[in-house]
């Protein structure tokens, strides 16, 4: 472990590592109570145009994947309101157009291989400017997520009740989305674009057959994001695995063992 962490890239991904293991599940606990699961995967996919436009246009690509993603959030809040009764069509519609521009973009990307390491995750790709970004932006989301913990609680189990009781819905889902878009952009780097939103629900998905509360849950689920990226990095270094892939893979078979335990 000693040895490991000796290296500069590993420092640095053990720091964007554990911080996206805090601030995922915060997001994550959310998107699963309110069903919306695909929002993930759906803005995962934008990142990944937002990728490939970066890297065409010769600028940061983390930058890029974050203007792009929250484009795509701002469009699904638009479809969503046009299609109030059918809200899962936005996330389909913001899906397909970011899987097609990302297919189109990536043509034009030079380096192949630069494109590729966003895909499944590269921790000795990242750079002191995505790291000083990754911490930025963490500390953010969990201020804004600590600000607005009771109206999201409520919001996630009863949106109508919440509305009723005065608690601005609108304004609260569009900050929560924003949320999502930037949380999925930073995590790019180190899981992977196409597999982060595997680390918001597996994680949560866990907690949720132990825990008693919504408290219990978000505690929990943060604990076992820790262990996962912790052993994932760990395994990437001394095996020579992809770090995202890892990850996720060690949370399956954890969520495997859960349900074999508790039925």
């Amino acid at each position: 472990m000693i040895e490991m962490l000796s290296y500069e890239f590993m420092q640095k991904g053990f720091i964007v590592g554990l911080l996206l293991a805090i601030v995922v599940p915060c997001i994550g606990i959310i998107v699963v109570l309110k069903r919306l699961s695909m929002l993930g995967d759906a803005l995962s996919h934008s990142s990944l145009a937002g990728i490939a436009a970066g890297l065409v246009m010769g600028i940061n690509p983390i930058v890029g994947a974050i203007f792009v993603t929250l484009i795509a959030s701002v469009g699904i809040e638009f479809i969503r309101k046009r299609f109030p009764k059918h809200s899962e069509i936005s996330i389909a519609i913001i899906m397909s157009a970011s899987v097609g521009l990302a297919g189109v973009l990536s043509g034009f990307v030079g380096n192949s291989s630069n494109f590729s390491s966003f895909l499944f995750g590269s921790i000795v790709a990242i750079s002191n400017f995505e790291l000083y970004m990754v911490v930025g932006i963490s500390i953010a989301v969990i201020l804004v997520f600590t600000l607005l913990y009771k109206e999201l609680m409520y919001m996630a189990f009863d949106e109508m009740g919440a509305e009723l009781v005065g608690i601005p819905v609108k304004q609260i889902n569009f900050i929560f989305t924003i949320l999502t878009a930037l949380t999925v952009s930073i995590a790019s780097r180190t899981v992977g674009a196409l597999i982060v939103s595997s680390m918001i629900v597996i994680p949560v998905a866990i907690s949720m057959r132990f825990a008693k509360s919504f408290k219990q849950t978000l505690i929990i689920a943060i604990i076992l994001a820790v262990v996962f990226t912790v052993i994932g990095l760990t395994l990437s270094f001394f095996v020579g695995l992809k770090p995202g892939g890892t990850i996720v893979l060690i949370g399956v078979v954890a969520l495997i063992i859960s349900t074999i335990i508790k039925k």
